[in-house]
């Protein structure tokens, strides 16, 4: 069950309570108009039950919904990156290796997502320059939504998704952030489950002093 509360004129308050056994976590999303499109806000832990959605466009009318996602995750793979910062003269670089990529391999045996046996194997990251890592990974599931690269900063406390690419791809390169120097990373091919109840608000006038 979804609830929206207007904190402010253009803040939102969501939350939510119930189960979703074997879900990866929940996604939260929002539309402006009855129909969509739809945006994705935040894949969140299934530990979380609230967000906030800040700083909205005034006098608008504001859709929200959860789902929860499936879908097993790799083994985690541990990155240590050498030391400095995104150069100019990387930034220059054409970075070939790292738009997504599906790379055909003969003889795979693909299950449905939500299966144990789609678990991606074979995952290998391999460090490009001092803040740039491609990953290969083996695709084994079938009908997924999507893969979803997590991260884990040393020291962090869970897994996070960093970025969401297309079904059936399985090489990626990732322009690492600051924090990311050490970290550990998984992939994970996923499907959604059922929409949540649909929860809506208006919002006001912006506040003074608020842009």
């Amino acid at each position: 069950m979804l609830s929206v509360t207007r904190v402010s004129p253009v803040d939102a308050e969501l939350s939510w309570h119930g189960k979703a056994p074997g879900a990866a976590g929940r996604i939260v999303e929002f539309a402006t108009e009855p129909g969509g499109p739809w945006t994705i806000l935040t894949y969140a832990p299934l530990t979380q039950t609230t967000y906030r959605h800040p700083d909205l466009i005034p006098k608008t009318h504001f859709s929200y919904r959860v789902r929860p996602y499936y879908g097993p995750a790799s083994r985690a793979v541990d990155v240590t990156l050498p030391k400095g910062s995104f150069t100019k003269a990387e930034q220059r670089q054409e970075h070939r290796w790292a738009p997504p990529r599906a790379i055909r391999r003969a003889g795979v045996r693909t299950s449905p997502v939500r299966r144990a046996s789609a678990t991606p194997t074979d995952l290998r990251a391999t460090v490009m320059h001092a803040n740039g890592i491609r990953f290969t990974w083996t695709d084994h599931a079938e009908g997924e939504r999507g893969y979803l690269l997590e991260d884990r900063p040393r020291g962090g406390g869970s897994f996070r998704p960093v970025a969401v690419l297309d079904p059936d791809i399985n090489s990626f390169g990732l322009i690492t952030l600051p924090n990311e120097k050490r970290a550990s990373y998984r992939v994970r091919p996923f499907t959604y489950g059922e929409r949540s109840n649909i929860a809506r608000m208006t919002t006001g006038e912006r506040p003074a002093g608020r842009g």
